[in-house]
């Protein structure tokens, strides 16, 4: 007769060999469920705050078109690299070195009235043959050369492809425009809040600084500095982001941190004894950031005009922008021109102006969003 094996009771923790079990410390486990529980609820309200704003957002019409618009930018900004690398050629389709030159025949006249048929008798006789007359033809280049199959948005006067242009024009937009938003974010912010916080003579100060920025015109101002330093896309966007952020910006957000700066959880964080910079980098900043964001979309708005007025006066040093592409056209002497040769000032100015009003619609439909009165309208 076969008697079994006694089995004897195994430690709390451990295994019937003896090894320790995982997780079984309670004190442990009760540690790691409750920080994925405050996990879960964290993300479970940040979605229920995005579906709500999400559908304020909607309910604003001008701002739903200004985020296409602004999609629509940001796709082209992103395609340019594609392209290049995978469909274009680089030695036609480089928006700085490419040269595209389109062989066509063209009628000789005496007065030029379709630029992409024809060619004047006196280029005609300087270029080809001297005794040329009216009405007959020619091969020539044609440059700045009209849209085509190979070139949707045609040449500029050096050969170079007008919608590849366009594209790496949508980059450095967004790249200035986030550098200024980023410093008017950190410069606003930080004046606002310190002023309301401390009062004083901090706020004296702080405030008429930032009376001086307001009544600083931006546009002169930057040409100045052009004329002093070297601009480019960076310091272009440092220099009108701090110009916005120390100014107008600055008195709007102080105005806001005024109302929470005499909230009673401030009197709290004091009372436990916070320092001042304390209590207004964790209670008094992250109250103003959703305004702050608002305004930021403004600046951006304002950074892009102004990056196109400094590059058509070429006072930028950049590759390639939005206003190199007008100032080229200027320089080849179609500026006057532009109904008959529309390509090269059109696509440029309309991506300028279109982008600069987008993220202003942006902004408004934004307003609603982050300023509680108006969700009551």
């Amino acid at each position: 007769m076969t008697t079994s094996p006694q089995r004897t009771a195994s430690p709390a923790g451990t295994d019937p060999t003896g090894s320790p079990q995982d997780g079984g410390d309670p004190t442990g486990q009760r540690l790691a469920t409750g920080r994925r529980q405050r996990l879960a609820n964290r993300v479970r309200v940040l979605r229920a705050s995005f579906r709500e704003n999400w559908a304020l957002f909607k309910r604003n019409r001008i701002g739903v078109v200004g985020l296409v618009v602004i999609a629509i930018f940001a796709i082209m900004a992103i395609l340019h690299p594609i392209l290049m690398d995978t469909v274009w050629e680089p030695e036609r389709y480089h928006p700085v070195v490419g040269y595209s030159a389109q062989e066509v025949e063209l009628t000789v006249v005496e007065e030029i009235e379709n630029p992409g048929e024809e060619i004047d008798l006196q280029r005609a006789q300087l270029r080809h043959d001297p005794t040329i007359q009216e009405g007959e033809t020619v091969e020539d280049t044609v440059q700045p050369a009209p849209p085509s199959l190979d070139h949707p948005l045609g040449t500029d006067p050096l050969g170079r492809d007008v919608l590849s242009q366009l594209m790496l024009g949508a980059q450095t937009a967004f790249g200035m425009g986030a550098v200024a938003a980023l410093t008017t974010v950190i410069v606003a912010t930080f004046i606002g809040s310190v002023a309301a916080y401390f009062r004083g003579w901090v706020d004296t100060v702080s405030m008429r600084a930032a009376d001086f920025f307001l009544l600083l015109p931006p546009i002169p101002f930057l040409i100045f500095l052009s004329a002093i330093y070297d601009l480019n896309m960076v310091t272009l966007g440092l220099v009108f982001g701090l110009v916005s952020g120390a100014g107008s910006t600055a008195i709007v957000l102080k105005s806001q941190a005024l109302t929470v700066a005499v909230k009673p959880f401030i009197d709290s964080a004091r009372v436990a004894g916070a320092s001042g910079m304390q209590v207004v980098l964790r209670h008094v900043v992250p109250n103003v950031l959703p305004l702050t964001f608002l305004y930021m979309m403004f600046t951006v708005s304002g950074a892009i005009s102004a990056e196109a007025i400094l590059s058509t006066f070429g006072l930028i040093d950049l590759p390639m922008s939005w206003g190199i592409m007008i100032q080229t056209a200027n320089d080849a002497g179609y500026i006057l021109r532009g109904v008959e040769y529309w390509w090269l000032l059109f696509p440029a100015g309309l991506a300028v102006t279109f982008l600069s009003f987008a993220f202003y619609l942006f902004g408004r439909g934004m307003d609603e969003v982050v300023n509680p009165r108006l969700r009551q309208r």
